[in-house]
């Protein structure tokens, strides 16, 4: 990408639009051998767009505003300039000990992730790089020994940093670059008294590096707050937001829902690892349980699970200990209607630094302003929790591999769908988004599974139809062939009378109990006998319902007559099929013939058991 000049041929600080990458290599980046080393041992071939273009401006020590998509690199387009300055600063001062590099993000879970990466990229640089981790649950005295050692970089979140330069235990006097990633969240997640306090104890002059998916208000609060004259890099990659998902809305009543989700997960509709997005905590713990009754199993992740146990999940979930994720997206939710606060936990689990209580408020942004039709009417400001205030699972997070995202719950804004959707399709890879959409006429008909933000679904969908066509994308219907779905509905009937409220509370109680024993007690314990780290398993059963063992099997004479395949209806506009549509003629000619002489006829078809006896009771 060739830079704009000024007429004394100085490079332009106006926005740089990038189409296309650069035929650039890490070799080309002139990094540091021991760098090139690490990232040959992590498989980086070829840096991606946005690293092509922000480790050069990186590297000649400009601020740098890059905005770009989630999953694209951004972690590294910072982490990797980071480690080049500290190293060539120990090779001009070997005495030097200080902190170098302040990384503020949002969440725990991030700030878990970006320390990773620092780890694994300076794996070969032995003790010249220290990087720590101060959203990590341990006490002030080890946190303060952490900091007495001066590490060379710091992760935190923008409270914890705060709390330690107050107690004195944190240095940045000679702090040279400072990184907010996820820009665009940090203010929204109610640091921003936190941030401006940063603003005064930030030595002025250093190096800014703000990333973001998109550019908002709130980034430019933080660039006038932070940045000096930033190259603002707005880059846009070919398949950008959702380009390789496919993209269907099912229109459904509200318990459907769940029925739907018992079809699509029992069958096997969906191939491969999937999200399920729900619009609480408590709605969270419903579905899981209302799967547990056919043997289906997942994982709950929110943001009363202690943090150590939420890392877990993620990490097993993509090296494929687990297939689904059922996350209960609370920021998306507190910040368009009241949620409920959690209960304190009886475990005694006390909060810490960040558990203090923050006002949260909605972003401002271009949508806000247009779609005041789909939000429930309120000028109040949120109280949002420490524990809510850390936690965040549609946007940040490295999901790997993920092949579906289920809208369980629609999300409020077109907005947060796009970064739902986000967890699929990464990387160059495709990937499936389904959404339940639930029409108006319907809404309120099922009480014990209605959920308030689905009155405007229509209404959001439309909006999301919207945007997601002038990014040059198809929302599609999906038709389910309901007549033959009617054969489970009264499984599923079963299966929720079963998952009263009380069942529900008493399941994220016990959960909450049992996370904070592996969480904390265990850890070390299964660190050293790593035999035994099944027992972290996050998707066992919770047990607060009564079993019904019948539901974990499909009888055969609950399938259509066509199988899988009658399920969906063919002849519906944009229906593409979620699971093979090939068959094995070879397998399939095996099973006739290993079918032949039995009960039912020539043809190998086992008798329905619902014909085989009359109404006494005896066989026809």
């Amino acid at each position: 990408m060739k830079r704009k000049l000024d007429e004394n041929d100085v490079p332009s600080t106006e926005v740089a639009e990038a189409v296309s990458q650069n035929e650039s290599t890490f070799e080309t980046l002139n990094l540091d051998p021991r760098i090139r080393q690490a990232l040959v041992k992590e498989k980086f071939s070829k840096p991606t767009l946005v690293q092509a273009q922000a480790i050069p401006l990186a590297l000649e020590g400009k601020d740098i505003l890059a905005r770009a998509k989630t999953g694209s690199g951004k972690t590294a387009a910072y982490v990797l300039p980071i480690l080049q300055s500290i190293l060539r600063r120990k090779a001009n001062e070997p005495s030097l000990k200080a902190t170098s590099a302040l990384i503020l993000v949002p969440t725990r879970e991030l700030a878990d992730q970006v320390q990773r990466v620092a780890t694994s990229f300076s794996s070969f640089c032995g003790k010249d790089i220290r990087a720590v981790n101060l959203t990590q649950k341990v006490s002030d005295a080890v946190q303060r020994a952490m900091l007495a050692d001066f590490p060379d970089i710091v992760i935190s979140t923008p409270a914890r940093v705060l709390a330690n330069i107050n107690s004195s235990a944190l240095s940045l006097n000679e702090l040279t670059q400072l990184v907010i990633d996820e820009a665009d969240l940090v203010l929204s997640y109610g640091y921003e008294d936190d941030i401006n306090a940063l603003s005064k104890a930030v030595p002025r002059g250093i190096q800014t590096f703000l990333m973001s998916a998109t550019l908002t208000a709130e980034v430019d609060t933080l660039k006038s707050l932070f940045c000096r004259n930033p190259v603002i890099l707005k880059l846009t990659e070919a398949g950008d937001e959702g380009g390789g998902i496919s993209q269907f809305a099912v229109r459904c009543a509200e318990d459907e829902k769940f029925l739907l989700t018992y079809v699509i997960f029992k069958l096997e509709l969906v191939k491969g690892k999937c999200i399920i997005f729900v619009g609480d905590i408590d709605r969270s713990y419903r579905l899981k349980l209302f799967l547990e009754q056919f043997g289906i199993k997942s994982c709950v992740l929110n943001s009363e699970l202690p943090a150590n146990s939420r890392i877990h999940v993620v990490q097993e979930f993509n090296k494929g200990v687990y297939d689904i994720i059922i996350a209960a997206d609370d920021q998306e939710v507190l910040g368009t209607k009241k949620s409920k606060k959690p209960s304190a936990s009886k475990d005694g689990a006390s909060n810490d630094v960040d558990d203090a209580e923050a006002e949260f408020e909605e972003s401002s942004d271009d949508e806000a302003a247009q779609e005041p039709s789909t939000k429930t009417p309120s000028n109040k400001k949120q109280k949002l929790t420490g524990k809510q205030k850390d936690y965040g699972i549609s946007r940040g997070i490295d999901f790997q591999n993920v092949a579906c995202v289920l809208n369980f719950d629609l999300p409020t804004t077109s907005k947060s769908y796009t970064h739902r959707i986000g967890r699929t399709g990464r990387a160059g890879k495709t990937g499936m988004a389904l959404s339940f959409i639930i029409p108006k006429e319907e809404f309120g008909k099922h009480k014990p599974t209605s959920y308030p933000t689905a009155k405007h679904d229509e209404a959001v969908l439309a909006k999301i139809i919207k945007r997601q066509s002038k990014l040059g994308h198809e929302v599609k219907p999906y038709h389910f062939e309901m007549k033959k779905v009617d054969s489970f509905r009264y499984r599923m009937t079963d299966a929720l009378r079963a998952v009263t409220r009380l069942a529900v509370q008493e399941a994220r109680a016990r959960e909450i109990r049992q996370e904070l024993i592996k969480s904390e007690k265990l850890r070390r314990h299964f660190e050293e006998n790593p035999e035994e780290l099944r027992q972290l398993r996050h998707d066992g059963e919770i047990r607060a319902v009564r079993v019904q063992p019948h539901l974990k099997h499909v009888p055969d004479y609950l399938m259509p007559s066509k199988g899988k395949k009658g399920l969906v209806a063919t002849g519906s506009e944009g229906y593409v099929g979620i699971g093979k549509t090939s068959e094995n003629r070879i397998r399939k000619a095996r099973e006739r013939n290993r079918n032949k002489g039995r009960r039912g006829g020539a043809g190998g078809r086992k008798a329905d058991p619902l014909k085989t006896f009359n109404a006494k009771g005896r066989k026809k």
